[in-house]
């Protein structure tokens, strides 16, 4: 099976895990119980061998997609020479279970559908022990291995073919045909509930009335909200970890060996994750991940990581999976991320603006957060200094990144100002000798005054996209001739087909093989920083073209191949989405609308 592009999938969730299903009614891609567990289906990076879960018209056909209202439940439509059918796909929240459902409603004519159901446990690897039993005088199937157990319900069930199920059925116009396949350890009684659809009409109007709390002044607002929709998606409703993706080893650089797991939390993309949702009003899972945060990190400042799991476990250990050929032959598959050793110094930074940011939403002071707080910024205060694997987790020599200085102000800045807002204890002074001491060290070893511009890090002439944050965490003005000159530098240096590369890999910086595409967020970056700088006919242009990158369900992966007009990297990509929300309301408020 040749594989679909990455823009052909869309998302569904309940706030546990999260699956991808393609344009073809195939789920390629799910996790389960929980975002970072091992994948049952797993035919994203491999083969229909290593797991999927089908419904297709036998016949050719065309379709159409739409999710319902601002909800994860995907409606596709499948049209044929001899009818219309509709699949509604929803993972129903709320209910502490792990379901999927798919109900399947003939909508003119006949159409014959083809159903195919493989389950492989572990990443594809493990074919599991599979019988057909009753459950509540149903007949259900049930496959299971190791700690995992499915169960497949449904009106009729497909047979056993060479280790899948696999069948064929019509299905008339006013037909309506539901299945639904749960998950539950191998150690415990099966299920006897089924979905009901209230269950489901519950789930799309929760969602919806999510979403009508976003404010509507907002250029390309359905956008908008698809993207602040997918961000609840990634956060797990109970933990309050916000994961990166949902998905592992889509390549960056197809063919490649720029693969990586995103299905953890980075302290980086989900205080920037919070960041976006507090702008859009959404107060509430800033307490919940405020609370995630408290647990994660507990301990010595010292044990600080810059990522963890969805429960805030520390052990995310990278191995390869070789059985796996990987998406477009794309190899190693990773899962875990070793990047979780490494020293990114901006981190911490990015906490406290989240955190300031949340108290000026109105998120009440906690003072354990805070005592948090200050042991993590004293414990900066003693080696601000280091160099560091910078923000695109460098695998090449440490080094003095511009960015990671300019968030290490970021976090003695807003640790003065909860001092001076909440009067709480904290050597101030001290605090504020440092900060002024970065500025200072940024303007004269991260500036160059040759190209006007500041640079990636303190021994290169090269600019880097994180740059552009620098006017939107307050270091300096947007319209500073300093700022405006490094904004010319990203744009001649970076630029490719209108849209901006991280960094540019031929200076070999990073120490891996191979290139990259245009980094989505980073184009998302220029448009705050035009905002800032003034520019609003280039923001709001450049705002319009990436709008028209997001695929027919408004996603967004990582990069964007500009060559071959097609995603890469993982998929549906937070960094992107929360990049283009902040960059919506920046304009919004730039503008009035």
């Amino acid at each position: 099976m040749a594989s679909q592009p990455i823009e052909d999938y869309a998302l569904l969730g309940d706030r546990h895990t999260a699956a991808l299903v393609g344009r073809n009614g195939s789920i390629d891609w799910l996790c389960l119980p929980r975002f970072d567990s091992s994948a049952c289906f797993a035919a994203l990076l491999g083969t229909e061998e290593h797991g999927h879960w089908q419904f297709e018209p036998v016949d050719p056909y065309e379709t159409t997609r739409e999710y319902v209202g601002h909800s994860a439940a995907l409606e596709t439509t499948f049209t044929t020479e001899s009818g219309v059918v509709t699949m509604l796909d929803v993972m129903p929240i709320g209910d502490r279970r792990a379901d999927v459902v798919r109900r399947i409603t003939g909508v003119r004519g006949s159409v014959r559908m083809r159903h195919e159901w493989v389950v492989r446990t572990d990443y594809g690897k493990v074919r599991p022990w599979v019988h057909r039993t009753h459950l509540g005088g149903d007949p259900v199937i049930v496959a299971i291995a190791g700690p995992d157990k499915l169960v497949l319900r449904g009106p009729r069930l497909p047979r056993a073919v060479d280790h899948r199920h696999a069948d064929e059925f019509d299905v008339d116009e006013g037909d309506e045909l539901t299945w639904s396949t749960t998950w539950v350890p191998s150690w415990t009684d099966l299920p006897t509930s089924i979905i009901e659809p209230a269950r489901i009409q519950e789930t799309i109007e929760e969602s919806a009335s999510w979403a009508a709390r976003c404010r509507a002044d907002i250029p390309h607002r359905e956008l908008v909200l698809r993207s602040l929709v997918t961000l609840r998606l990634l956060t797990h409703e109970h933990t309050g970890g916000i994961v990166a993706a949902p998905t592992t080893s889509l390549p960056e650089d197809f063919g490649g060996e720029r693969n990586w797991d995103y299905r953890f939390c980075w302290l980086r993309d989900a205080s920037l994750t919070l960041e976006a949702l507090v702008t859009a009003g959404y107060t509430d899972e800033a307490n919940l991940w405020r609370d995630w945060l408290l647990r994660a990190v507990a301990g010595d400042p010292e044990d600080l990581q810059i990522m963890y799991t969805v429960d805030g476990a520390r052990q995310l250990p990278e191995r390869e999976l070789d059985h796996l050929p990987g998406y477009a032959d794309s190899r190693p598959v990773r899962i875990g991320n070793g990047a979780v050793d490494q020293r990114q110094t901006d981190v911490l930074g990015e906490v406290m603006v989240a955190l300031d940011l949340a108290r000026q939403a109105g998120l009440p002071f906690n003072q354990d957060s805070w005592a948090l707080q200050r042991a993590l910024v004293d414990a900066l205060a003693t080696d601000w200094q280091e160099p560091d694997n910078g923000l695109w987790e460098i695998r090449g020599p440490l080094r003095h990144f511009t960015h990671s200085r300019v968030m290490v102000w970021a976090a003695f800045d807003r640790g003065i100002r909860a001092v001076e807002q909440y009067d709480v204890p904290a050597p101030v002074d001290e605090w504020r000798r440092i900060r002024d001491a970065v500025r200072e060290e940024v303007m004269t070893r991260g500036f160059n005054t040759e190209r006007n511009s500041f640079t990636q890090h303190f021994d290169t002439t090269e600019v880097d996209a994180s740059l552009l944050v620098l006017p939107l965490v307050g270091f300096i003005e947007g319209d500073d001739p300093r700022m405006l000159g490094t904004i010319e530098a990203i744009e001649h240096d970076l630029m490719r087909d209108g849209l901006l590369l991280r960094y540019r890999t031929q200076s070999g910086v990073d120490g891996l093989s191979g290139d990259e595409h245009p980094f989505l967020a980073c184009s998302f970056w220029l448009v705050s920083a035009y905002t800032a700088a003034g520019r609003l006919d280039d923001a709001h242009a450049l705002f319009d073209k990436l709008a028209g990158l997001a695929n027919d369900v408004g996603l967004m992966s990582e990069e964007y191949d500009a060559d071959n007009h097609r995603m890469a990297g993982n998929f549906p990509q937070a960094f992107s989405h929360l990049t283009l929300v902040q960059a919506a309301f920046r304009l919004a408020r730039s503008t009035g609308g």
